[in-house]
């Protein structure tokens, strides 16, 4: 039984496809706690009714028609009447090498397309809930694949040189794919420390979500294709 004074999570689907916004519909309206308020089939169109609905979500296709899902994902996620909304990319193996730059544009994390029902219902729950998505599966892969096209950037970006050499290990991580569960594990911390170290990351280095660390990670320097910079 689901909490009636909890509103719904909000989703607005972006697909070119009929078909695949017709299924996502569906397992939205089959699922308590979520509910699919707009169906746009291009960038375009998503930026606008964004702006409409504030939904909580955009579920975000990247390939569009008139404007691709990465130049809508910059104009929602740097607008200030859209700045809440959060986006969850969606993509396939051989469309990877867009995922940085949804990353960069703004994004909040991503999923493949051949994912489980499951996994983007917890999906769409976690970036609502202002977590990234990174999944492992994906985002180990695309390190190994497109990190090394990230030149970093000269000198020490803001606020890199004010975090401790614990938030330095947390990040390495974050960067690396670990998921709060896994930090925890490898450092023998609680969940709650790991959270704290997290939050003040986010503040120290002005980042909007977990994705933006994993930016700033590989922008810095302080994690390279082949490791952690010593």
């Amino acid at each position: 039984m689901t909490d009636s004074s909890v509103p719904d999570i909000s989703v607005l689907l972006a697909d070119d496809h009929a078909l695949m916004r017709e299924s996502f519909r569906a397992l939205l309206d089959a699922t308590p706690g979520l509910a699919p308020v707009g169906e746009a089939g291009n960038g375009v169109e998503a930026v606008r009714l964004a702006r409409q609905l504030r939904p909580d979500v955009v579920l975000m296709d990247v390939r569009m028609p008139e404007m691709d899902g990465i130049e809508a994902t910059r104009q929602i996620c740097s607008a200030p009447e859209t700045s809440t909304v959060r986006v969850l990319i969606l993509t396939t193996f051989d469309l990877d090498e867009y995922v940085y730059a949804a990353l960069q544009a703004g994004a909040s994390g991503f999923l493949v397309k051949d994912s489980t029902a499951a996994e983007l219902l917890n999906g769409i729950r976690l970036v609502a809930a202002g977590e990234a998505l990174l999944a492992p599966r994906v985002t180990r892969r695309l390190i190994d694949a497109f990190t090394k096209q990230i030149r970093p950037l000269p000198g020490t970006p803001h606020g890199l040189d004010t975090i401790t050499e614990r938030e330095r290990e947390v990040l390495t991580l974050i960067a690396g794919g670990l998921s709060n569960t896994e930090i925890a594990q490898h450092l023998h911390l609680g969940m709650g420390t790991v959270k704290t170290h997290i939050g003040r990351l986010l503040h120290k280095l002005a980042a909007r979500d977990r994705a933006q660390l994993v930016i700033a990670a590989y922008e810095s320097g302080l994690v390279t294709a082949q490791g952690t910079r010593s």
